[in-house]
């Protein structure tokens, strides 16, 4: 298969770790780190707010911990940066969208909400022909659960 005939829903990533708007973005840098993901889908229910990526973090590190803390995700995310596409888009169609939006990374979004993600390694693997030729089963995207508490380091 050529990659002119290739679609959005044959290379995205289908088991993600999502975090919802309102998580602070010391639980996101969190999420990424365990994960070892540079990119996360910011979602909330059915409702696909966009993707956080590690630059995104590192851009507002202008603060302290405390305020790191009280803000939120989805204040972080350019409002004019918030590309999408189905899953049907053609791989060229999603590489045109990637460039023109100046990100590495968007969001397959369906009807049911959060579809999958595309990343430029996902298009590289695409280019080097590491696709998978047959029907991509649905999956499963994960949001996070951690919770950070401060640890204290014991006396003794």
């Amino acid at each position: 298969m050529g990659i002119d005939e290739l679609r959005a829903r044959q290379v995205m990533s289908r088991v993600l770790v999502a975090v919802r708007p309102g998580e602070s973005p010391l639980m996101a840098w969190e999420l990424m780190r365990r994960a070892g993901v540079h990119h996360l889908p910011v979602v909330e229910k059915d409702d696909v707010w966009g993707v956080l990526s590690r630059e995104d973090l590192a851009a507002s590190w202008s603060c302290s911990l405390q305020e790191q803390s009280e803000r939120h995700v989805g204040d972080l995310l350019a409002r004019d940066r918030r590309p999408r596409v189905c899953p049907d888009t053609p791989l060229t169609r999603v590489a045109a969208v990637m460039l023109d939006a100046g990100c590495d990374a968007v969001p397959v979004v369906s009807t049911g909400g959060l579809a999958g993600l595309i990343t430029a390694r996902d298009m590289l693997r695409a280019v080097a022909g590491r696709v998978h030729q047959d029907e991509p089963q649905p999956g499963e995207v994960v949001t996070g659960t951690f919770r950070l508490e401060p640890v204290s380091p014991a006396r003794g």
